[in-house]
């Protein structure tokens, strides 16, 4: 291939983001459970839409955004290995649940419509991290506020520190603009966010298209995404729509959490002792921070819960750890029981 062809065919493929190493990648746009949708670079340098059977022996199932190969059959045979990895929990001793691949940017979207939810804010973050792509946090929904989302991008600045804020409103078009340099040519991002913050309406915003969007009704609105699908941008880049977030339990690594609370792990730093839990420790730099008002009382309670969670989590997906706390939990029992006869 030279010449045009060729020239033609490698911007088909930066358009579908990084493409491994190799010949004969195609992208999944979308899974249906047996059967994917992809596209895939041609010789004449546009990109070919192709239904495939996914391959009973496949070891890994594909989700939006996996890079797969074709066999001659048709059907899906391989998976190229993730760079990135968004996920969530799943059900109980289900571990995670893979919800896109190979992504260079998390848009963690939040609604101000009834003000800044900063649990959601910590907890979004701490999955945009977990990912190993960048976090960008999108406060929607901005015309609903006095100043167009000014103070709330300033809290939630502090609660996720090192990650973008931009305040954006579908109805004025504010912050579109401050957006659209995290969608670039060959960048795949990924909308994260909760039903009904507005996340199909940002897609439709920034690229005037016409997603379905449900009416707003009692319970405000709700956007109608039901499966994880990649669009191609207008701008070059690829995003990702997935469906709404209901649950915020965490299913992340204790850096990710770290990565958001940086002023508490600042502050651990000066604790006496290395693997000080803030929770009553003698000589605690954290809890001493939140007598004195430098550390919010919240922010201390929301890492002691995600930390929580994170360890139980582990447990529950490790038999011989929740053997293990099983037998502390019955030796304490009859220890109290036996206390109580006194």
């Amino acid at each position: 291939m030279t010449g045009t062809a060729a020239t033609a065919s490698a911007t088909a493929e930066t358009r579908l983001g990084h493409m491994p190493a190799g010949t004969g990648w195609a992208r999944v746009v979308v899974h249906h459970g047996t059967v994917c949708d992809v596209l895939r670079p041609a010789d004449d340098g546009t990109l070919k839409a192709h239904t495939a059977a996914v391959a009973p022996a496949l070891p890994v199932t594909p989700v939006a955004g996996d890079w797969i190969r074709l066999g001659d059959d048709g059907r899906v045979h391989a998976v190229a290995p993730r760079r990135t990895v968004l996920g969530r929990a799943g059900a109980a001793g289900h571990g995670r649940q893979v919800l896109a691949a190979n992504i260079d940017t998390v848009l963690v979207v939040v609604p101000l419509a009834g003000g800044l939810n900063t649990t959601m804010v910590e907890r979004l973050s701490v999955m945009a991290w977990d990912s190993g792509a960048q976090p960008v946090l999108v406060l929607t929904k901005s015309d609903t506020t006095d100043d167009a989302g000014t103070e709330d991008a300033t809290t939630a600045a502090a609660l996720s520190p090192g990650v973008p804020v931009i305040p954006v409103s579908v109805l004025t078009k504010d912050g579109l603009d401050a957006l659209c340099p995290h969608l670039g040519p060959g960048t795949t991002a990924v909308l994260l966010g909760p039903s009904g913050a507005g996340k199909t309406s940002l897609l439709n915003a920034l690229e005037g298209t016409a997603e379905a969007v449900a009416a707003p009704g009692r319970a405000g609105g709700r956007h109608t995404t039901t499966t994880r699908r990649l669009h191609l941008l207008s701008s070059g880049g690829v995003l990702l729509d997935i469906p709404g977030i209901r649950s915020l339990e965490v299913a992340a690594g204790r850096e990710a959490v770290d990565d958001v609370f940086t002023d508490l792990a600042a502050l651990a730093a000066h604790c006496r002792y290395a693997d000080c839990s803030h929770d009553g420790d003698s000589g605690c730099a954290v809890e001493e921070a939140v007598r004195t008002g430098t550390l919010p009382t919240t922010r201390l309670a929301t890492w002691r819960k995600l930390q929580g969670e994170i360890a139980h989590r582990r447990r529950r997906e490790n038999p011989a750890e929740m053997a293990d706390m099983r037998r502390q939990w019955k030796a304490v029992s009859k220890q109290a029981r036996r206390n109580g006869r006194r």
